[in-house]
């Protein structure tokens, strides 16, 4: 660690008033930057030792941190000062200034952690040149937009879990379930989804717009071995409405029966007796892990 003022190594990064060696700079592993990418972030070009654009980018981050809920651990006014200072010590002529801020540490959890202090690191560094580019131009190829269709990847990307785990918090409810094109369920913020209709047990496929929870797979398992007729089909948001029951499985969770859809009772507005029964096989087919 340095101390204020030390520019023995020029790429110098500040964390939440610590400055370091750009390299030996570390934050916690629960911070939720790691953990969920709950943050946001922006990087500045440095021409002569001048941030350019620099109001622009720090409306930009107000903007980012509005968007995701978080407040802004500075002023506006202190966090160019800050910038403006590092940019100096730093003293390269041309630099990029990268700054990003986080919710903060605490232990998992989806929703918003109570108290937390977010996270606000910068660090500063050489910028590379583009002038070969620029000179010789580039090949570009296209893609598929595809960037938010990978649900079926464990990522720590979270981001809008944690946005939707919030909201469902805030309004009194356990957990948030995504719509497709207003039209489909996807699955829960940190869950899959089951629901029972006509008595039959069904999720949505695993067909890339959902993560596959290990405990969905068991799920379908013991309730064949059960002797329940259950599939894998495109679920509505009217079907869900409508269904006997509804219920919820991850590793944390277990398995959890739904009695409330949006203010509206499920069933009988209790527990249903699919998802007891399949709570229970579950308990059995853990034997000895679960003791």
């Amino acid at each position: 660690m340095m101390e204020q003022g030390d520019i023995s190594m020029p790429e110098i990064a500040w964390i939440n008033g610590t400055i370091y060696n750009l390299f030996e700079a570390r934050v916690s592993f629960l911070d939720r930057g790691n953990l969920f990418g709950d943050g946001v972030y922006e990087v500045v070009r440095v021409y002569n030792q001048k941030p350019f654009a620099l109001d622009k980018h720090l409306e930009r981050l107000e903007r980012s941190l509005s968007g995701i809920r978080l407040q802004h651990p500075l002023s506006r006014i202190k966090l160019q000062s800050l910038i403006l200072s590092l940019v100096e010590q730093a003293g390269f002529a041309d630099a990029i200034v990268y700054l990003q801020i986080t919710r903060g540490g605490g232990m998992r959890q989806h929703a918003f952690p109570v108290n937390s202090q977010a996270t606000l690191a910068v660090f500063v560094a050489p910028a590379a040149s583009p002038a070969k580019a620029q000179s010789e131009g580039v090949k570009i190829i296209t893609l598929p937009d595809d960037r938010w269709a990978h649900c079926y990847i464990k990522s720590i990307n979270l981001l809008p879990n944690v946005l939707a785990k919030q909201t469902a918090k805030e309004k009194g409810a356990y957990e948030a379930v995504f719509i497709r094109d207003n039209t489909l369920v996807s699955e829960g913020s940190s869950s899959n989804v089951f629901a029972v209709i006509r008595g039959e047990i069904i999720t949505p496929p695993a067909d890339g717009h959902i993560l596959a929870g290990v405990t969905r797979g068991l799920c379908l398992e013991i309730a064949r071995k059960a002797g329940y007729s259950a599939r894998e089909e495109v679920v509505t948001i009217e079907e869900l409405r409508q269904a006997e029951e509804i219920i919820l499985t991850s590793t944390t969770m277990e398995i959890i029966p739904v009695v409330e859809l949006d203010g509206n009772p499920v069933g009988r507005g209790q527990p249903g007796s699919v998802a007891v029964r399949l709570l229970e096989e579950y308990k059995r087919c853990a034997g000895d892990a679960w003791l």
